[in-house]
C-alpha cells in the first residue's frame, strides 16, 4: 500500500501575510476615509480577503482599528521612552532642558514619517484623524496607549519646570499632543492658508521643525491669570440667581 504523500502547507506564513495585508489595507482606508466611513466590504476588497479572514485575525472592526494603531504606536512610543531615558542620563544630575525633552517626543515621530515600511506619513495622518474622531472607544484606546509615555514626559517636564503648577503642565502637554497630531494629520486647514508652500505643508520634517519652537514657546509661556476668568464666571452666575 503506497504511503500517502504529505504536503507541508505554509499555513503560518500565509496566515501572517494575510494579517499584514489586512492591516496595510485598513491603515490606508482608515487614513483616507476615517473609522466610521470605512466599510468592511471596502476593506476586504482592498486587502483581497474575505470577511471570515478579518474576523479570524481581528474579530471586529473596532479591534482591527486598534490593531492598526498598536502596530505603529507601540514601537514609536517605546523609542520615545528610550530616547528620553538616554537624554536624561546624559544630563544627570541636572534636569533635562525642555527643548531636549521635546526632541525626544518629536524625533521618533519624524523617524516614523520618513519610513514607509513603518507606515510613514500616512500613519501619522491616520493618527491625527484618530485624535479628532469622536468615537469614545478610540479616545479611550489612545488614552490607555499613551498613558505610560505621557506620565514619563510629564515627570521630565515637571523637573525642568519646577515652578509650573501640575495642573497647568497637564494642560500644556494636552495642547502639545493636540498640535502635534493636528499638524501631522495633513488637514485641509493648511491648504486654506494660501501663502504656504505646498511642498512644506506635505513635508513632515519641515512641519516638525517649524512646530518645535512654537511648542517650546507655548510650554514655557508665563502663567495665565485664570483666576480673573473664574471670578468673572462666578460673578455672572451670581447675577443670574438674583
Amino acid at each position: 500500500m503506497a504511503k500517502a504523500k504529505v504536503i507541508a502547507l505554509p499555513v503560518a506564513r500565509g496566515s501572517a501575510e494575510t494579517k499584514e495585508r489586512i492591516l496595510d489595507a485598513a491603515e490606508t482606508l482608515f487614513m483616507e476615509h476615517g473609522y466610521e466611513a470605512t466599510s468592511l466590504r471596502a476593506l476586504t476588497a482592498a486587502a483581497d480577503v474575505n470577511l471570515a479572514a478579518v474576523n479570524y485575525h481581528f474579530g471586529t472592526k473596532e479591534e482591527l482599528f486598534q490593531a492598526v494603531l498598536t502596530r505603529r504606536l507601540d514601537p514609536m512610543n517605546q523609542r520615545r521612552l528610550e530616547l528620553l531615558t538616554r537624554l536624561e542620563a546624559e544630563s544627570a544630575p541636572k534636569p533635562l532642558p525642555c527643548d531636549r525633552i521635546l526632541s525626544a517626543l518629536l524625533v521618533p515621530a519624524l523617524t516614523l514619517a520618513r519610513d514607509p515600511k513603518r507606515g510613514g506619513s500616512n500613519f501619522l495622518r491616520l493618527l491625527g484623524r484618530a485624535y479628532a474622531d469622536p468615537a469614545p472607544f478610540i479616545r479611550q484606546f489612545l488614552s490607555d496607549q499613551y498613558a505610560e509615555m505621557i506620565a514619563r514626559f510629564k515627570a521630565a517636564f515637571g523637573r525642568a519646570l519646577p515652578h509650573m503648577p501640575r495642573k497647568e503642565l497637564s494642560w500644556r502637554l494636552h495642547f502639545i499632543m493636540g498640535a502635534l497630531s493636528y499638524t501631522l494629520a495633513g488637514t485641509d486647514a493648511l491648504k486654506l492658508i494660501a501663502e504656504l508652500n505646498p511642498l512644506e505643508t506635505t513635508n513632515d520634517e519641515i512641519l516638525l521643525r517649524r512646530l518645535a519652537p512654537f511648542l517650546l514657546a507655548g510650554l514655557m509661556a508665563p502663567l495665565p491669570d485664570v483666576g480673573a476668568v473664574t471670578r468673572e464666571l462666578a460673578g455672572e452666575r451670581g447675577s443670574r440667581r438674583r
